[in-house]
């Protein structure tokens, strides 16, 4: 039976805004990053430091914009975590879409991530990003620590931890791109994030733990 669709403007200007300048942020301090711990020599170690420096706060800067957004606009609502279907949409992911079958719980305005993107998203933004925007600025404050009382902190420590954070972040930055191609087409969530119309299966109805009331 084929499949009746619909488009829908699932992301505001900002949201395609943001979650592009993220990527670019993102993978510059993932450049620089790894040229400031010899990993290669491509603009030069102090170059690499001032830019990473620099990309860091202007990370932060529009992370702090990102969570005033969502606190006023209500879009914390789209990150409420649930287990509801949690498995029956990791079992999609990782057997149903192969043989075709529909996604059990499809993008909605009003639910615009399924309940393993929910945990996962809501995982990054509340764990994972601070943790790594802290540790990088720990780092980054190291001549001050004397006057900040940190001086018991191991400088070494601290690196590993944000070098750990760093590829755990990579890790879900490259899982995060693989899954943008499992929509109803190749390209059809790339676009969605470009455009902010996703396509999505009008005959399923979203139900009322969905959307975060």
């Amino acid at each position: 039976m084929s499949k009746t669709m619909k488009a829908i403007y699932l992301y505001t200007r900002y949201e395609r805004s943001w979650h592009w300048l993220q990527l670019a942020l993102i993978s510059l301090l993932m450049v620089t990053g790894l040229e400031v711990h010899g990993a290669y020599a491509l603009l030069g170690f102090e170059r690499a430091v001032k830019i990473h420096n620099l990309v860091g706060i202007t990370w932060l800067i529009s992370f702090a914009f990102f969570v005033f957004w969502v606190l006023t606009t209500g879009e914390w609502k789209q990150y409420i975590p649930t287990t509801k279907k949690l498995f029956s949409v990791a079992r999609y992911y990782a057997y149903g879409i192969f043989l075709g079958e529909p996604h059990p719980v499809p993008a909605r305005k009003e639910s615009k991530h399924n309940p393993l993107q929910r945990l996962t998203y809501l995982g990054v933004a509340a764990i994972l990003l601070p943790a790594q925007m802290l540790s990088g600025f720990i780092y980054w404050s190291y001549n001050s620590w004397d006057a900040w009382g940190l001086n018991f902190l191991s400088l070494g420590i601290v690196a590993m931890v944000h070098t750990a954070l760093a590829f755990a972040l990579l890790s879900f930055v490259i899982i995060h791109v693989y899954m943008t191609t499992t929509g109803h087409t190749v390209f059809d969530h790339i676009k969605a994030m470009i455009t902010g119309w996703e396509n999505v299966e009008e005959t399923i109805a979203i139900e009322e733990w969905e959307k975060g009331k």
